[in-house]
C-alpha cells in the first residue's frame, strides 16, 4: 500500500522528466537555462554555414534537412536517438553494468531503495571514503545528487533529497580527479572539455552574498543561452556551512569561493576545451561507453585524475552517458568557443555523402 510519502515523491519525479525533455513555457529560470533561442539560433547558423534547409514545424520544434535524411530538433533533443535508447541512457545502475561488460571503468557502486538506509551505510563504510547519492533516473542536471557523503546522518539526509525524484537510487564511490564532458556523434569525438564546479573569487570588499548576486545577474547577461545559474539555493548554503562560510563574510581579494561541488549549471570560467590533450585510450573508452548503451549523440562524463593516462591507469571512470546532451556548454568556454552543431551536421552530411 502506498504511504504518504510515496504518493508525493511520483509528481516530483514526473513533473522534472516532463520538464528535462519538452518544450516549457513561462517557467521561468528553469526554461532560461535550457535556453530554446539560443538553440535555435545555434543550430539555425550551423545550417546556414553548410547550406541545409531549415523548417520550422511550430513548438520549438523545427527540422533541419540533410542529404538522405532530416534532422528534427527541439533544444538539445534531437531524433538521432529513439525513445527506447533515452530510456536506457537515462536508468544510471543499467548504464553501468552494461559498461562494465564492455571493460569500460565505472565507480563502485551499489543500487538501492530511497528508504534501504543500512545497505548504503554498509556501502560506504566498505569503501572508507566519501560517496555520491543519486536518484537512479529521471533526472539530469545534477538534480538530486548529492557528493562529499561520509556519515550515516548525511547518507540519510542525501537519500531523502535523492528518494524525492525516483524511489530507486544509486550510491557510488566519488572519483577522485577533474570532470570532464567528451560530445561524440557515432562514435566520433567532437570535443572534450574540462568542466570546474562553479566557483567565484573574493574581491575584498563583497560579503558572500554580494558575489553570488552579482554573479547570478552577471551570468545572465553575458551568457548565449539567457542561462541563470540560480546558485543562491540550499545546495549553496549547505556548501558554504561545510567550509566555515557565511553569506555575510567577506572573502580575502583573490580567495577562491566554492558555490558547488555538483557541476550542472557552470559558467563560462568554468570550462575549458582541452580536445587536444585527452589521450586517445580515453577517448576510445568514451567511444565504447556511448556504443554500449547505443548512443548516436552523446555526453560521455569523465571523472580523472589524468588525462593523458587511460582510465584505469589513473583511477578514473566513466560517470554518466547522457543522451540529448547540452551543446550550451560547449559555446560557453574561457577561449574561443567549438561551433559543435555546426561539426555535428557536417558529420552527418559527409556520412550520407559517402558510397555505401
Amino acid at each position: 500500500m502506498d504511504t504518504l510519502l510515496d504518493r508525493t515523491i511520483r509528481p516530483r519525479a514526473f513533473w522534472h522528466k516532463l520538464e528535462t525533455h519538452l518544450p516549457r513555457r513561462g517557467l521561468g529560470r528553469a526554461d532560461s537555462a535550457r535556453g530554446p533561442d539560443f538553440y535555435r539560433t545555434v543550430w539555425g547558423e550551423a545550417a546556414d554555414t553548410l547550406d541545409l534547409p531549415v523548417t520550422d514545424i511550430g513548438g520549438q520544434f523545427f527540422e533541419i534537412r540533410c542529404p538522405g535524411s532530416v534532422l528534427r530538433v527541439c533544444k538539445n533533443i534531437t531524433s538521432l536517438d529513439d525513445g527506447v535508447t533515452v530510456a536506457i541512457a537515462a536508468n544510471k545502475p543499467l548504464v553501468h553494468r552494461l559498461l562494465a561488460d564492455r571493460g569500460v571503468p565505472v565507480p563502485a557502486h551499489l543500487a538501492c531503495g530511497y528508504r534501504n538506509a543500512d545497505a548504503a551505510w554498509a556501502f560506504v563504510r566498505r569503501r572508507g571514503q566519501p560517496c555520491v547519492v543519486k536518484p537512479a533516473e529521471g533526472t539530469g542536471g545534477g538534480t538530486g545528487i548529492t557528493m562529499d557523503v561520509s556519515t550515516r546522518n548525511g547518507l540519510v539526509a542525501a537519500m531523502g533529497r535523492a528518494g524525492s525524484y525516483c524511489r530507486d537510487l544509486v550510491v557510488e564511490e566519488q572519483i577522485p580527479g577533474d570532470n570532464y564532458r567528451l560530445l561524440y556523434l557515432d562514435g566520433t569525438l567532437i570535443e572534450a572539455l574540462k568542466r570546474r564546479p562553479p566557483r567565484l573569487l573574493g574581491d575584498g570588499t563583497s560579503t558572500v552574498r554580494g558575489l553570488i548576486a552579482a554573479h547570478i545577474t552577471r551570468g545572465a547577461d553575458a551568457s548565449p543561452a539567457g542561462r541563470t545559474s540560480g546558485h543562491s539555493d540550499r545546495r549553496i548554503r549547505r556548501l558554504l556551512a561545510q567550509t566555515g562560510r557565511v553569506p555575510d563574510d567577506v572573502p580575502a581579494a583573490g580567495e577562491p569561493l566554492r558555490l558547488r561541488r555538483v557541476i550542472d549549471m557552470d559558467d563560462r570560467q568554468d570550462n575549458e576545451s582541452v580536445t587536444a590533450s585527452v589521450c586517445a585510450a580515453i577517448v576510445d573508452a568514451g567511444a565504447a561507453a556511448a556504443a554500449a548503451v547505443g548512443i548516436r549523440l552523446a555526453g560521455v562524463d569523465v571523472i580523472t585524475p589524468d588525462r593523458s593516462v587511460a582510465l584505469d591507469d589513473a583511477g578514473g571512470a566513466v560517470i554518466e552517458v547522457n543522451t540529448g546532451p547540452g551543446l550550451h556548454y560547449h559555446y560557453m568556454t574561457a577561449g574561443e568557443p567549438t561551433p559543435v552543431a555546426s561539426l555535428i551536421l557536417r558529420q552527418l552530411r559527409d556520412t550520407a555523402a559517402r558510397p555505401t
